[in-house]
């Protein structure tokens, strides 16, 4: 998002962040499905979008044609959050998209860290994620967008119900839709680093031959931390075919020590002298 769009959609998280701090809590699963529900509808219906995000048009209109549209079909609570969002000032009607769908995101994360199970319900994301992508046929089905949603839905269910927590399996609901426009892996790494922001966390995923000691994860996690002026929460993969080193992507930034990337490199350069 730009400036204008976050400056909006900072207006609405600081709404739900009271809901959160108050006695409405409880309600969070539930508005965050409704909030979500709109989004989909929005992602259906461009010329809805164009009219909610038209800076043209006064703020109480846009409220009021969204009023018409989720009148007595959302809550209250959910509605004052909507509201907030098209209220807003956006520079453009995907930004206004992508605020709807952070939105609902952020309300199941937010229920989560009510209830006090945020960080096992990222560390739950990520390591599905990771079953994932060890299983070829898995991930293609999952990222297939040609499969209808509900029968990837089905199959996400089949191997999460029972042992993982439902708001677990809301999110990957969440990024089997497509969250933000991405694809479902994607989707599935930007709502755990969402979790971790939530918490106050930077990821950093970490590839190695083998597994850390959780000593050396800590002393990885702590150095991060000191270059990014942040706590940093560290997921590590392990692909014996890195062969050895270590390979950290934190945001933007990629740190390859592998030996596969040396091995790579030396390969180029001698290739390069032919």
């Amino acid at each position: 998002m730009d400036s204008v769009s976050r400056e909006s959609y900072s207006a609405a998280v600081q709404r739900l962040d009271g809901l959160v701090a108050g006695d409405r809590a409880a309600t969070l699963p539930g508005v965050a499905d409704e909030i979500l529900s709109v989004a989909l509808l929005l992602g259906k219906q461009p010329r809805l979008r164009r009219a909610l995000s038209d800076p043209s048009r006064p703020a109480e209109d846009r409220a009021g044609l969204l009023g018409s549209v989720i009148n007595d079909k959302v809550s209250d609570d959910a509605a004052t959050l909507l509201r907030t969002l098209v209220a807003g000032r956006w520079s453009s009607s995907a930004e206004l998209l992508t605020a709807v769908e952070r939105l609902g995101v952020e309300g199941v994360l937010a229920s989560a860290q009510s209830a006090g199970d945020l960080a096992e319900v990222e560390d739950e994301l990520f390591r599905f994620g990771q079953v994932v992508d060890g299983n070829n046929e898995l991930a293609a089905v999952l990222g297939a967008t040609s499969v209808p949603v509900p029968q990837r839905s089905e199959l996400a269910h089949s191997l999460l119900d029972g042992k993982a927590k439902p708001t677990t399996v809301r999110l990957v609901d969440v990024a089997v839709e497509g969250f933000g426009g991405r694809n479902f892996a994607a989707s599935l790494s930007r709502i755990v680093e969402l979790a971790a922001e939530r918490r106050d966390r930077q990821i950093a995923y970490v590839t190695v031959a083998n597994p850390l000691t959780d000593a050396e994860e800590t002393r990885l996690a702590a150095r991060l931390g000191q270059l990014y002026g942040r706590a940093v929460e560290i997921k590590v993969t392990v692909n014996p075919a890195v062969l050895g080193g270590v390979s950290v992507r934190i945001g933007h930034d990629l740190y390859d020590g592998t030996v596969l990337r040396r091995l790579n490199e030396t390969r180029t350069a001698l290739a390069g002298r032919r």
